[in-house]
């Protein structure tokens, strides 16, 4: 089984994924298409980094993840494939690999050179498709590009350790208007050492990393119920920390981002105390 996972900033509105799919299948008709996200913030690498970061794990090796969000082709952002994890990933050098990756070395990346090798009207997205094609069918990197050894790094929205406090970004706010950071627990982990702490965000505060959600209910002599509308952290699936409000809901009584007013690029703060 040859899989080909989907992440873009095309929304469904449009023809675009469909066309996308269609695109793939006359290419390889063998393939099995999964949608990861097609409602990616426009031009937003960072939602698109946390997205494939916590959804590539569930797949087996193998897998090549195409990543249609900021594509064009330009002098800053070239085309590159990345084997890492044993798995491929494609999309442009805009930053979303090194924010995935982070500080672990890939196995290999490539610079696509394909492109004098197809229709002069062909389309960056055409050219991803051919790659993803191409590598899903067990097709080697370097038949498609020329290996380098660094890509463009984006640090403007990486967790930084300042003295006791790690200071980190809301990078993304799910469908339930959960606010998730950058800030990992493997970071946290390290830097802590068992230390007590506070979490700090637009002059509001959070003493406790929960384990899991329901552990806000602390006490038995009330129902879980009672403690709906009550803010929370926990380390969500994928490491990563996020602020949250028990059973929200965004359509009827709220959630951190309306509640707390939490949004992409706000600062979360982690205060160690000495």
């Amino acid at each position: 089984m040859s899989i080909i996972t989907l992440t873009t900033d095309y929304g469904l509105k449009d023809h675009f994924v469909g066309a996308l799919k269609g695109k793939l299948l006359s290419e390889f008709r063998e393939a099995t298409l999964i949608d990861i996200s097609h409602d990616i913030d426009p031009f937003n690498v960072a939602e698109a980094a946390y997205m494939i970061g916590a959804a590539y794990t569930s797949f087996p090796k193998g897998t090549v993840h195409l990543i249609g969000v900021d594509i064009e082709l330009n002098h800053e952002n070239q085309h590159i494939a990345m084997q890492w994890n044993d798995q491929y990933f494609i999309c442009a050098d805009n930053g979303i690999l090194s924010m995935l990756i982070q500080k672990i070395v890939p196995q290999k990346i490539v610079a696509i050179n394909i492109h004098d090798r197809l229709p002069s009207d062909a389309t960056d997205l055409d050219v991803f498709v051919k790659v993803a094609c191409h590598l899903a069918k067990g097709g080697l990197l370097n038949v498609i590009g020329k290996e380098i050894t660094s890509i463009k790094e984006v640090t403007e929205l990486q967790a930084v350790v300042q003295n006791n406090q790690i200071k980190g970004y809301v990078i993304y706010s799910d469908h339930l208007g959960n606010a998730v950071t950058n800030i990992s627990k493997k970071l946290f982990l390290e830097m802590g050492k068992g230390r007590p702490y506070e979490i700090l965000f637009k002059n509001k505060v959070i003493k406790t990393i929960l384990p899991k959600y329901s552990a806000i209910g602390i006490s038995d002599k009330y129902p879980m119920k009672h403690f709906e509308g009550e803010r929370l952290a926990i380390f969500n699936e994928a490491g990563l920390l996020e602020i949250a409000i028990f059973r929200s809901n965004p359509n009827t009584v709220g959630s951190a981002t309306s509640l707390l007013g939490l949004s992409y690029r706000d600062v979360v703060t982690i205060e160690f105390k000495v």
